[in-house]
């Protein structure tokens, strides 16, 4: 790591006068964009604003000629994380010199004190291809377990924006995408960590090392500890290059034997070797500090009772951080125990004839599917996939778990790709391509070919390993379609 003030930016930063006279353009009206923009209109001399889809925009399918026009009386872009740096828009703002800022940014920015302080809430950050959802909402469980008030913000419940404007807060659990990364320029975390990195969003970032510079930035500015997966040697890359504040430590987990300064895994006990004690203690090298077992994570189990070796590294990173901000050892226990497993993330739903079903539909790249399937015995998966791949290949998700599946259906407005992926590395396997022309039964006629294709004893797993907008509104609802639809298959078998 690297002490130095101030983060890594791109393009220019700061607007050529303060935010309350500031003219600015305000790109999407998506969920986050209209959180925006309620809180940036009573802040702003003027707001003008941009949507592709949005009735209500002031402006919508600008070419670069018109983008260039809006964008040049401008003091300030204010962009939602589906405006990629290649978007009319955003790219002519680049051009001109205007700063363009994240949600993210804006937030850092308009941070209020907390009640009784004189300070804002610290805020604790979490990014990574896979199992970012799952550990904020461990770090909150946690955080809470400490007597602290907290909320998951970000990708993940409220609004960032809205929740950095909330003096009650002691403490703000953020889940951070590449996408708001890329756009975040003077954030300063607590303690942020990346929890791993593999080939998605490339559509948007344009390659797999842009896209891992993004999911580096977290880094930038962290004040305690940057925390990073042992595992993946690409995170601890990215502590390395990262420009901290003075004193910041690189802390590692790791689902095995920590090393000095790092939590893992001793047997079935998760320990922390460093927060553990003062730096000068002359016994810190020799102890380590329990901060729960296998057990207090059982209610997270696969069908078979075994705790998936994700889900335990993501308890350890949030951990790390929740011991970053200085909580107890048996606060993370605590929470830990009380902690559920989320919707639509290995969520079993029904068991029909035998067969049971699970709900995976936030696997949605090939890391997240991958690391789905091999919860389940050899042969046993009748897998339902397909949708957006985000420019990632499915080639090593397929060769790496061809083993588990006994047969695929694919879905997805293009399901060639999965479906030729599947022939090449997985001929044995047998597929069926469901039509993507009657998208409202997409997912009644998928679950139809499963359960054709099932054996009592097999498990029917929705993991995508791809976006859902192509075919659905989002990967809550394809999940809560996948839901519903087994509920009532179950219903009629009893």
């Amino acid at each position: 790591m690297t002490d130095a003030p101030g983060a890594g930016t791109y393009g220019a930063v700061e607007p050529r006068v303060p935010l309350d006279e500031a003219r600015v353009v305000l790109a999407g009206l998506g969920v986050t964009g209209r959180s925006l923009q309620r809180v940036l209109a009573p802040r702003v001399a003027s707001l003008v604003t941009v949507d592709d889809r949005a009735d209500d925009a002031d402006h919508s399918g600008l070419d670069a000629e018109a983008a260039a026009a809006v964008v040049a009386q401008a003091d300030l872009l204010v962009a939602s994380p589906g405006f990629a740096p290649h978007h009319p828009v955003v790219a002519a703002a680049l051009a001109a010199g205007v700063p363009v800022w994240s949600e993210v940014e804006l937030a850092w920015r308009l941070r209020v004190d907390r009640l009784g302080s004189d300070k804002p809430a610290p805020w604790l950050g979490i990014t990574g291809s896979n199992g970012k959802t799952t550990t904020v909402e461990m770090l909150v469980a946690i955080l809470r377990a400490a007597g602290l008030r907290t909320a998951a913000v970000g990708n993940v419940g409220r609004s960032l924006v809205e929740a950095a404007l909330d003096p009650m807060l002691d403490v703000v659990a953020v889940e951070l995408s590449s996408f708001q990364l890329h756009f975040t320029h003077t954030m300063s975390l607590q303690a942020g960590v990346v929890l791993n990195v593999s080939p998605d969003h490339l559509d948007w970032h344009g390659s797999i090392d842009a896209y891992t510079r993004d999911k580096g930035r977290i880094y930038e500015n962290v004040q305690v500890a940057c925390v990073y997966n042992v595992a993946d040697p690409k995170t601890e890359e990215l502590v390395r290059e990262a420009d901290v504040v003075e004193g910041a430590r690189a802390v590692g987990f790791v689902v095995g034997t920590p090393g000095p300064g790092d939590l893992g895994l001793v047997d079935d006990v998760l320990v922390d070797r460093a927060f553990h004690a003062a730096a000068d203690d002359p016994d810190r090298r020799k102890s380590a500090a329990e901060l729960g077992t296998l057990a207090d994570l059982k209610q997270l189990g696969d069908l078979g009772g075994v705790v998936p070796t994700h889900i335990v590294a993501d308890a350890l990173a949030a951990a790390a951080l929740a011991r970053a901000h200085g909580v107890p050892a048996a606060a993370v226990r605590d929470g830990l125990r009380s902690f559920g497993p989320s919707e639509h993330r290995i969520q079993r739903i029904a068991e029909a004839d035998g067969v049971t079903y699970v709900n995976d539909s936030k696997a949605t790249n090939a890391h997240s599917a991958a690391a789905s399937l091999a919860g389940f015995a050899h042969g046993t998966v009748v897998w339902i996939a397909g949708g957006l791949p985000k420019g990632a290949t499915f080639d090593e998700l397929v060769s790496s778990r061809a083993d588990r599946m006994r047969a695929a259906v694919v879905i997805g407005a293009d399901p060639k790709p999965l479906a030729e992926t599947l022939a090449r590395h997985a001929p044995q396997v047998p597929v069926v391509l469901i039509d993507p022309g009657d998208t409202e039964t997409v997912m009644r006629r998928a679950v139809a070919a499963a359960r054709d294709l099932a054996q009592p004893g097999d498990t029917v797993l929705l993991a995508p390993a791809g976006a859902s907008q192509d075919q659905f509104v989002s990967y809550a609802q394809r999940g809560e379609e996948f839901a519903r639809v087994v509920r009532e298959l179950a219903a009629t078998t009893r």
